[in-house]
Formats: structure tokens, C-alpha cells, sequence
């Protein structure tokens, strides 16, 4: 008798959050940490600093469509292998090469970037979409953590390992480049591409007749696969872009800035440190709370949850400061589910709403379009340090966009194609 394969799609979700760890948080959330120090060594203004940030998420989302069009013409595997190949070559820029501002910006920026966009988010994202539907919110909270324990674990003990070495950021960027080549392994050994592959189902198990739904959760998601351009012109699906922008925009302020607003009001580094480590544990509270939530409810409703926290989190920025430690490591905590909770929702929302098939090319579009609209959140937080000297206003800007995200994921309902309505009244009848 020939033995029964275990369902791969869990052991998937482990490899594809390694990744995220790897190809995600160090050079994003450890990048966070090396930055302040080559500050002290290359000489740049607060805004040309933020415009780093502001280049790493713009190119974040600048090659999204490519990334797409290449999990669907390359596979998954294909694609993290890119994604790792630019991490690490960005991060060897920086360690060995970078002595200039422009350089900086050009290996942070730009090449770790596209990194990004190839290694991690839309990639991991589509399989967690072909592997589960029952459980995709949760697959894709998973699968998102692995860098939020990367900050978590590594930013305190990274920012230790510089100071013992005299603020040596070259050593940190070898780390981060160490990383990524692991990531490529990682990739290797262990992305399959569907469960078909391997004579599997999504959620290992079978698929619920047509029209009978198999749980609660089968209301929340599209019996029809959609098409990209079908998508597209449905208002929900750019419901869906505004709201991400509103939860992308403070967060990449957040990455950019809170060590040195933390800083600015005379918190110490340690405990500056401290407190993102407390914002990357709880990005992994976010995502998983996040993923549960928009697997067991409508998903604007589990989406504006998560926007309130960094309503709520915003308020507390304003009183951080070395006497009210409490109440900034409450702001970080407030911010990492905010971020953890309201990025899983964006990307389920498109897989529940439109299906696996158009998932890559309406993902790719999403983040395009989200990250590269927020994109000028770093600049904009220096700029705004730079002409008053500190970062109340921009704790005050990032309350108002949350409002209009707020307001805008309130009215996007799951679209019903004409097909489903159609079906829907056969079963009622």
C-alpha cells in the first residue's frame, strides 16, 4: 500500500515565513537599526535620510507588475530566487561600496527594494492563495511573521553588535547579505508551486459541491475566479487600494522615524531599540489576529479594526518620551498590529474577493499602487522634522489619512459576479 502524503501546504507556510524573516525583515526592520549608524558616518540632511525609506518602499511596489508576470510565467520558486539575488547584492553595495549619500539611497533604496518586491510579499502571498482557501487569512498571517520575529528577536541584538564594534554598519549589511543567500536555499529546498503538483486540494482536504457552501467562512469567499481586468472594474477592489494606502503611509513613517523621534525626545538608543523590537513582536500579533479575523468576518470590518490601531497608537506618538516609556512602547505596540493586521487583511481581501488565478496580477497592482503611493512617507517625515524640529505633525498627518482609510474600507463589500447571483438564487429556489 503506498503512504498518503501529508498536506504540504503548512510546511510550505513555514519555508515561505523563513523567507519573509530573511528576505523581508533584515533588511527592512534590521535596516531600520544599521541606518542610524551610517548616519553618523556619511553625512546627510534628516530629509535625504527619509528619502532611503522612501526609495525602499517605492520600489517596494515599482516592479509589482513584473513580479506578478513572473509567478505566472516563471513559478513562485523562480521569483524569491530573483527576490534573494537583489537582497543580496544590495546589501553588499552597502557594506563595501557605500560611502556617499547617493549610494546609500541607490543600495537601500533601489536594490534592496526590488529585493523585496521579488522576495517576499506577492510571492508568498499567491502561494498561501493557491494552498488554502478555509484557512487563507490565517495561511497569509503565517506566512507575514517571519518578519515581524526577525525584528523582534534580531533588531536589539543587531543594534548590541554594532555598538561593541564602534557603530560598525558594514558588518551589519554582511549579515543582511549572509541572509538573503540563505533565503535563496530556503527557495530551492522547499516552494512547490500548487498543491495539484503534489495531487493535493487547498487546505488538504476536498473542495465543497458547487454552491453548497462547506462553512460560515464559504460567504466570505468567491465561488467565481475572477479576471484581472473583471477586477478592476469593480469599485471594491479600489476601496480596497485606498484603505492600503492609508495603512501603508504611517507605517513606512513609523520604520523611518521612530528610532530617531524616540531619540529626539531624549529616549535612550537601548531603549529606543527596545521598543521596535516591541513593534516587530507585534506585527506578529497583528498578522495573526488579522488573518483569523478576515477568515471569520466581513473583511472591512476586521480591516478597520486594524486601522484603529494606529488611530489610537498616533495619539500615543505624541506623548512618547523618556519619562513616558509606557506610553511610547504602547505606540509601538499599537502600530506593529496595525501594520501586521491591516496589510494581511489588504492582501486576503484580494484573494477572498477575486480567487487565486487573478490573485498575482491583482496583488501586483495593489502593491504598486499602495506602496508606491505611501512611498513618500520617509521623505515626508524628514522634510516635516526638518522645517519644525520634531515629529508632532507628523503623528497629526498620520491621523488624518487613517480617518480616510477608516471611511473608505467601511463601503467595500465583496463583489458578487453576475454568474454567482445567478447561482445563488438556482440554490435558493
Amino acid at each position: 500500500m503506498s503512504k498518503v502524503r501529508s498536506f504540504y501546504g503548512w510546511k510550505l507556510v513555514g519555508a515561505a515565513a523563513s523567507m519573509d524573516f530573511l528576505n523581508l525583515g533584515m533588511p527592512f526592520y534590521i535596516g531600520a537599526v544599521i541606518n542610524p549608524y551610517m548616519l553618523e558616518h556619511i553625512s546627510m540632511s534628516r530629509g535625504t535620510f527619509g528619502l532611503g525609506s522612501t526609495l525602499l518602499n517605492l520600489f517596494v511596489g515599482i516592479p509589482s507588475m513584473l513580479v506578478g508576470i513572473s509567478i505566472v510565467k516563471y513559478g513562485i520558486r523562480a521569483t524569491y530566487l530573483i527576490g534573494s539575488a537583489f537582497v543580496c547584492a544590495g546589501s553588499l553595495f552597502l557594506a563595501f561600496a557605500t560611502t556617499k549619500p547617493w549610494q546609500f539611497l541607490l543600495g537601500f533604496g533601489v536594490i534592496n527594494g526590488i529585493g523585496v518586491c521579488f522576495g517576499d510579499i506577492i510571492p508568498g502571498s499567491t502561494a498561501a492563495a493557491r494552498w488554502f482557501e478555509r484557512y487563507r487569512g490565517r495561511a497569509v498571517g503565517l506566512v507575514l511573521s517571519g518578519s515581524g520575529v526577525c525584528g523582534f528577536f534580531m533588531a536589539p541584538e543587531i543594534d548590541k553588535l554594532l555598538r561593541a564594534h564602534d557603530g560598525n554598519w558594514h558588518l551589519g549589511w554582511q549579515i543582511v547579505a549572509a541572509g538573503a543567500a540563505l533565503s535563496g536555499i530556503v527557495a530551492l529546498l522547499f516552494v512547490k508551486e500548487r498543491p495539484e503538483d503534489l495531487g493535493q486540494l487547498p487546505d488538504g482536504g476536498p473542495k465543497a459541491a458547487a454552491g453548497v457552501p462547506s462553512d460560515a467562512s464559504s460567504a466570505l469567499v468567491t465561488k467565481y475566479e475572477w479576471t484581472p481586468s473583471e477586477a478592476y472594474r469593480t469599485r471594491g477592489y479600489w476601496l480596497v487600494v485606498l484603505a492600503g494606502l492609508a495603512a501603508q503611509f504611517p507605517f513606512f513613517v513609523f520604520v523611518a522615524h521612530w528610532l530617531l523621534h524616540l531619540q529626539n525626545v531624549g529616549v535612550p538608543s537601548g531603549d529606543a531599540a527596545f521598543s521596535l523590537g516591541l513593534f516587530t513582536v507585534a506585527c506578529i500579533a497583528g498578522r495573526l489576529i488579522g488573518g483569523w479575523l478576515v477568515d471569520t468576518m466581513a473583511a472591512r470590518w476586521a480591516f478597520m479594526i486594524g486601522l484603529c490601531c494606529y488611530l489610537v497608537g498616533s495619539f500615543a506618538a505624541l506623548h512618547a518620551g523618556p519619562g513616558a516609556l509606557a506610553i511610547a512602547n504602547s505606540a509601538a505596540v499599537l502600530y506593529g498590529l496595525g501594520i501586521g493586521w491591516t496589510f494581511t487583511c489588504m492582501t486576503t481581501c484580494i484573494a477572498h474577493f477575486y480567487g487565486p488565478s487573478a490573485f498575482p496580477k491583482l496583488a501586483g497592482t495593489l502593491l504598486l499602487l499602495t506602496s508606491g503611493g505611501a512611498s513618500p512617507a520617509g521623505w515626508v517625515g524628514g522634510k516635516i522634522f526638518d522645517m519644525y524640529g520634531g515629529y508632532a505633525r507628523v503623528w497629526q498627518l498620520n491621523i488624518a489619512i487613517t480617518v480616510i482609510g477608516i471611511v473608505a474600507i467601511l463601503f467595500a463589500t465583496m463583489p458578487r459576479h453576475s454568474t454567482e447571483s445567478s447561482a445563488v438564487a438556482r440554490v435558493a429556489a
